[in-house]
């Protein structure tokens, strides 16, 4: 057994340490003002799956610090989620008009649009929490639905260094926030004896968080070669423009 205060640390970190590895990329996006690099498919990730995350506390409650660090969280990718819009790149699909997703899904022009899709996913997970929610399969449906949408919160990162075979705009305290954040979780879930749709998620993340490590170490943080074309381009504009 553990000491008490041990314990009570423990559940503090896990409440307040993930939402706040995400404030030195927002600052870090502040700074540059220029949302390059970080996927925003992250944020609707984190949302999704921890407002899904909420409801399952209210079918299986398990410990309020993972409660709390949802509700934290959601807090946090708000914040963030807003900033990304703020600085978005100029070549990005909503500033194109090239989404080639099924009406647009997260990739809409203003933020009052993502905020509208939440509350409307929100209103559409309480009816079927009040329509369902005493069956022990569907509050089992819900943990697993929120954590496996959370394990899957690197792959859109993963995927984003791929294209642009480079980590650059995505910080490097992100990156060993996530894979000390995750190692940490998982233990801490085992040692909790927390539910096993926990425990198989946060083994899944870890993985994919090794491997975006491995990509940084491969690719290196280099300006993307898209990023360096609009720079270049914008060189130009204003040259002719003094012209």
């Amino acid at each position: 057994m553990f000491p008490s205060w041990l314990s009570t640390l423990a559940s503090v970190g896990m409440a307040v340490g993930p939402p706040l590895v995400y404030a030195d990329q927002a600052y870090s996006i502040i700074r540059k003002k220029d949302a390059t690099g970080f996927s925003r498919d992250v944020c609707a990730i984190l949302l999704l799956a921890n407002i899904t995350r909420c409801f399952f506390w209210l079918g299986n409650h398990f410990e309020f610090a993972l409660l709390f660090q949802s509700l934290f969280m959601i807090v946090a990718q708000l914040s963030l989620l807003y900033i990304c819009i703020l600085y978005r790149p100029k070549i990005s699909p909503e500033s194109l008009g090239t989404s080639s997703r099924p009406l647009s899904f997260w990739q809409w022009p203003t933020y009052a649009q993502y905020v509208e899709f939440l509350a409307g996913f929100i209103l559409c997970q309480a009816i079927l929490f009040l329509v369902f929610g005493r069956s022990d399969v569907y509050v089992s449906i819900l943990g697993f639905t929120a954590l496996g949408l959370e394990s899957t919160l690197p792959i859109p990162q993963l995927i984003s260094n791929y294209k642009q075979k480079s980590l650059y705009g995505f910080r490097l305290s992100t990156l060993l926030g996530w894979v000390g954040g995750d190692s940490f979780k998982t233990v801490y879930f085992f040692l909790q004896n927390s539910p096993l749709p926990f425990k198989v998620c946060a083994i899944f993340q870890l993985s994919i968080d090794c491997a975006i490590a491995v990509q940084r170490i491969y690719y290196g943080n280099a300006p993307p070669a898209t990023t360096l074309m609009e720079e270049e381009d914008l060189e130009q504009a204003l040259a002719l423009a003094e012209e």
